[in-house]
């Protein structure tokens, strides 16, 4: 169980089921949570400009790359229909 998940549990069992008592913590749960979204977004760091550029250009060829095959798929099963369909109507 994550240390989040933890505080949760523990804060919602100190303040029970009662919703007067849950209205009442809210103030520290919302100062909790923004505590640790401070703390995580001090571990965030951006990427380089290298990696960026690396990453964009795996994006572009791959797209090319799924673009040409779904292209030769479409091609086989066009044909294929017309090919079914012209050998079916003959009949």
């Amino acid at each position: 169980m994550g240390v989040e998940t933890k505080k949760m549990a523990n804060s919602i069992a100190t303040v029970g089921g009662d919703l007067g008592g849950r209205l009442r913590s809210w103030p520290e749960r919302v100062r909790a949570f923004y505590s640790d979204v401070r703390t995580e977004m001090k571990k965030v760091t951006a990427p380089s400009r290298k990696e960026v550029q690396g990453t964009t250009t795996v994006v572009i060829i791959t797209v090319f790359l799924f673009a040409f095959y779904f292209w030769v798929v479409d091609l086989v099963i066009q044909n294929s229909l017309e090919r079914m369909l012209h050998y079916f109507s003959r009949r």
